[in-house]
């Protein structure tokens, strides 16, 4: 069964450019379901409907989630539309599985003074706390994901224009930075990278203390330090920050199809959620404000 999942995990990074996180979350899910099936002496290629339904319901019993349930179902789906592909099997026997439908909570957000206080924590005295100054400031200006953020070379910053362009999932968009920002990454790129970075050859925009380009796990170490510093009790990440940057412009009137593309979402549906969260923040300002309420 090995060789089925090698050539998934090919097809998923060669042809569908998926990213890291989606091929190893999507093989983790089909590693388990192929272990399931051999148990049961099932080869992939002879998987049905039935075995699909029963692994399913088999999930739900152990206690597994809603959410892990509903992505394993699209994770075998997913692998049977690439056999499909491959021509090793005529039809997807997950394809009338129906996921368990999701309740989608709604993110949580910082305050706009805790945003403040977020932001006025690295301390511009070194080279470390104007490079995290800088960092911030941007997540928060752009609402970009930490994997945008990190992947970010030189020339994708155009501080005289104050614009960001960003290129992700195959996608490609522009975002305004406001003048703090500005400033903080002005500072950063002219007089604190050059002294961190070895090679005039190195293109990433943020780098460690080493000069190397900033990890996923280097940003949310950060991201933690500067939150307990700050005593903020709400559990911030990275995302946490994108969650407040289009709650916070949607609150204060933007365009919900502006917002989406800023964000880079492909579908408007992924935006709307800061539509529920805003309208329950209202909902609990009048409960808590009318007199008859």
């Amino acid at each position: 069964m090995t060789e089925w999942l090698d050539l998934y995990e090919e097809y998923l990074t060669e042809e569908k450019k998926a990213s890291p996180n989606t091929v190893s979350s999507y093989l983790r899910d089909m590693n388990q379901f192929s272990r399931a099936m051999e148990a049961r002496g099932i080869d992939l290629t002879h998987v049905e409907p039935e075995d699909v339904e029963e692994y399913i319901s088999g999930l739900s019993g152990m206690g597994k989630s809603a959410a892990t349930v509903t992505r394993s179902v699209a994770s075998i789906k997913s692998f049977y539309n690439t056999m499909i592909h491959l021509g090793a099997v005529d039809s997807n026997p997950a394809k009338g599985v129906t996921p368990v439908k999701v309740e989608r909570r709604l993110p949580q957000v910082l305050t706009g003074r805790e945003v403040e206080l977020f932001l006025e924590q690295p301390q511009c005295t070194d080279a470390k706390g104007y490079r995290d100054r800088a960092m911030l400031e941007l997540l928060y200006a752009t609402g970009i994901r930490v994997s945008e953020l990190i992947a970010l070379n030189v020339e994708d910053l155009n501080l005289s224009a104050s614009m960001l362009h960003c290129a992700s999932k195959g996608r490609e968009r522009s975002i305004p930075l406001y003048p703090a920002a500005v400033r903080a990454l002005g500072e950063y790129v002219h007089r604190v990278r050059p002294q961190l970075v070895d090679s005039q050859e190195e293109r990433a925009l943020f780098v460690n203390m080493n000069g190397d380009r900033m990890s996923r796990q280097g940003f949310w170490k950060l991201i933690k330090h500067y939150q307990e510093k700050a005593g903020i009790q709400k559990d911030i990440t990275p995302h946490t920050l994108r969650h407040s940057f289009a709650a916070h412009l949607l609150e204060n009137g933007a365009d919900l199809r502006a917002i989406q593309e800023m964000l880079g979402h492909a579908d408007i549906s992924s935006t709307q959620i800061y539509s529920r969260l805003v309208n329950q923040k209202l909902k609990d300002v009048y409960l808590k404000a009318h007199p008859r309420a």
